[in-house]
């Protein structure tokens, strides 16, 4: 590690951070590490603000011809001191010596498939402009030159999709040898293509653009591609033969990516913060690739030297989280029951496929928990090998305390505005025994929330308040954490009650809820008729044995039923 704490937040050059002498911590290994592999092609994938970038950039900086001769920005660093058994050294004949193409879809982030589409003619556009040194001499032809000239933003998908494979062609007939492709966040307007809505027409664009450039190309010596998550091969990755795909799970390159805690404590004494070692453990440690468990995110590390140790959600506050909070938002009520338990502490038990098929997140909890360990969001406690089949079982658990504030608040967010005030209110109201205000509150609270927690393009009347009510008891995990513990379904006494709040003070009041929605078939005509078969269900089932066995006396228990008919509740 380079012992520098002078610290330039968002630089992902790696010429200008050594240049300039700034905070930078060796990863030049990956070179080694990457090299030696001998993959044709190589996708790693890392959560968001690990140093993909950056590292990137500096594999760049190494190979590049553009560098040739800049020997000077690795001196000093592992990758230019390495040397063979024999005493020579390995890597630095192979400095400044491939024409190399780098591309980033980092920005590519439009609400549609058309602004997609121009968008990477822009990306497309910029490397042509880069490397307008190859019309001159007699390289091209005169056709060729006509195609160059015509690569400008604004070009149809066909044009694009073949675009960066001439652009390799043509280098290879400059300088008489084969390509480096780097292609970084290709996974960025995919998130946004589900997001979105055009996800079907994305796949089949970069299906084509990605065959095109790094199967079908044979000017193409080695890849490398970095991103967030795995998109499924059958989507994208089709025409690819057996790229190395390198995920958080994979040892191989795992301490290349983040902050190993030696470097992370090395940093702090440097930067005259070690007394903070501790503190910076508990909210920015956790992250686990392969074999590391002490995986630091290096935007958080840095922030936190940068702004001489106050601790912050650095991590969680560079991103709008937009996937991550439709996904929980508008899952269904497994995903948000076992949120509920993730953001108490606790864990859950899960099967993952880190090839995320994002077609299926709507529907499969699994492959949601994939997604949220992809990005970072989940770390791997435990992995556990079951049965004859040996099916990989992971206990999984949220990262580290900045994750958790980012959890918090983006479930406050849900209850923003009026149906925030409203639900506070019915907090209030609860706590204070009045009834009355509590049926006021809680219809304004579904009045203005059902929406935000519905994934179904026709959602039931069953199914919606079933979405709500997990919703809603999840702002209640997050909302009185500090003084009540707040669970659903589990077991007491003969059932599974749907809420219960037990107060952290055995003095406080403690609380049952039973959601009910009106049923016919159970001959309910009205709110009230609902009403009664909730609090049947709670008194046959004696759901308050769990909180007489913790030592609350009845009178502190109070017992309420939820009866609920599309967007009307009734509270008693």
């Amino acid at each position: 590690m380079n012992n520098k704490t002078v610290v330039n937040l968002g630089v992902q050059q790696f010429d200008k951070l050594i240049e300039e002498n700034k905070f930078y911590v060796d990863k030049t290994g990956f070179i080694r590490e990457w090299w030696d592999s001998g993959a044709d092609v190589t996708l790693i994938t890392r959560p968001r603000r690990f140093g993909k970038t950056l590292n990137m950039s500096m594999v760049e900086c190494f190979f590049s011809n553009q560098y040739a001769d800049r020997g000077e920005l690795f001196e000093g660093l592992s990758v230019w001191d390495e040397k063979t058994p024999e005493g020579e050294y390995r890597f630095r004949e192979l400095q400044g010596t491939f024409p190399v193409i780098f591309v980033s879809f980092a920005s590519i982030e439009s609400p549609t498939y058309k602004g997609m589409l121009y968008q990477i003619s822009e990306e497309v556009s910029i490397l042509y402009a880069r490397n307008r040194y190859l019309l001159e001499g007699n390289v091209l032809s005169e056709s060729e030159r006509k195609y160059y000239d015509s690569i400008v933003p604004g070009i149809d998908g066909e044009t694009a999709v073949g675009a960066i494979k001439m652009m390799a062609g043509f280098l290879y007939r400059y300088y008489n040898k084969k390509v480096m492709i780097l292609l970084d966040e290709y996974d960025t307007p995919m998130q946004m293509a589900w997001l979105h809505g055009y996800w079907d027409q994305a796949v089949l664009f970069f299906g084509s653009l990605f065959g095109a450039t790094f199967k079908n190309n044979p000017f193409l010596y080695r890849g490398l591609i970095t991103g967030i998550t795995r998109v499924a091969k059958e989507s994208i990755f089709s025409s690819l033969n057996n790229p190395d795909v390198v995920t958080t799970t994979s040892g191989e390159y795992a301490k290349y990516f983040g902050f190993l805690e030696e470097e992370v404590f090395a940093a702090l004494d440097a930067a005259g913060l070690g007394s903070e070692k501790q503190g910076v453990k508990k909210w920015y440690d956790g992250f686990t690739f392969g074999s590391y468990s002490d995986i630091y995110n290096p935007w958080s590390i840095a922030s936190f030297i940068k702004k001489d140790g106050i601790y912050d959600t650095y991590w969680a506050n560079t991103s709008s989280n937009s996937l991550v909070s439709s996904l929980v938002q508008t899952g269904n009520p497994e995903i948000k029951k076992m949120m509920e338990d993730l953001l108490q502490g606790g864990s859950i038990r899960t099967e993952i496929d880190e090839q995320i098929v994002f077609n299926q997140l709507d529907g499969d909890v699994s492959a949601v928990w994939s997604l949220l360990l992809a990005t970072g969001y989940l770390r791997v406690r435990k992995l556990e090998y079951v049965g004859e089949r040996k099916r990989k079982v992971y206990t999984l658990a949220l990262t580290n305390m900045e994750v958790e504030g980012m959890f918090d608040k983006m479930v406050r967010g849900w209850f923003r505005g009026d149906a925030g005030v409203y639900y506070n209110e019915f907090i209030r109201a609860l706590l204070n025994d009045n009834i009355r205000k509590m049926n006021t509150f809680m219809n304004k609270v579904a009045l203005n929330t059902f929406s935000s927690f519905d994934s179904g393009n026709k959602p039931s009347d069953q199914a919606e308040p079933e979405r709500f009510y997990h919703g809603f008891v999840l702002g209640m995990v997050v909302n009185m954490a500090d003084t009540y513990k707040v669970r659903s379904n589990r077991e007491s006494g003969y059932g599974r009650y749907d809420v219960m709040i037990e107060p952290l003070d055995r003095g406080g009041k403690a609380f049952i809820f039973e959601f009910k929605v009106l049923d016919a078939d159970e001959d309910e005509v009205t709110l009230e008729d609902t009403l009664a078969n909730a609090h049947t269900q709670i008194e046959e089932k004696q759901y308050e044995a769990e909180l007489v066995a913790e030592g609350f006396a009845p009178e502190q228990i109070r017992k309420y039923g939820f009866a609920f008919q599309g967007k009307k509740c009734l509270i008693g």
